[in-house]
């Protein structure tokens, strides 16, 4: 499991953490049962505070991502497919809600923006 920490990143490190977590489980790449790294060693591997990386694991916790077992570790929880979709399309929506606010204070209309938009995700014919 890689997880890349940017001190430099506006987010809060426990953020990125989650962020990087939830990215993996819902593009498949971590599944149903793996186990998570414990919280000591996902610390010292990124050089963090142990307290960091329980907030983490509390977050995707409380989120339905993963289930951690005291002794035992944690472990990425069954998905609820729509539940994925979802979250997806809320990450989405934030992304594309500043696009639109950097496009309006440039005066860039609608038109121009779906043409940027349909080029970046492969043209209309693309589905």
């Amino acid at each position: 499991m890689d997880i890349i920490i940017s001190n430099a990143a506006g987010e809060p490190i426990y953020e990125q953490i989650v962020s990087q977590i939830k990215a993996q489980i819902m593009s498949g790449e971590l599944k149903e049962g793996d186990a998570l790294p414990s919280m000591r060693a996902l610390a010292q591997g990124l050089r963090i505070s142990v307290i960091t990386t329980k907030r983490a694991y509390e977050e995707l916790e409380k989120d339905g991502f993963i289930e951690s077992y005291t002794g035992r570790g944690s472990y990425v929880k069954k998905q609820n497919v729509e539940f994925l979709k979802e979250e997806c399309l809320k990450e989405i929506e934030e992304l594309l809600i500043k696009a639109c606010d950097k496009a309006k204070a440039v005066d860039i209309d609608l038109d121009e923006m779906t043409s940027i938009l349909e080029m970046l995700y492969g043209g209309k014919d693309n589905d």
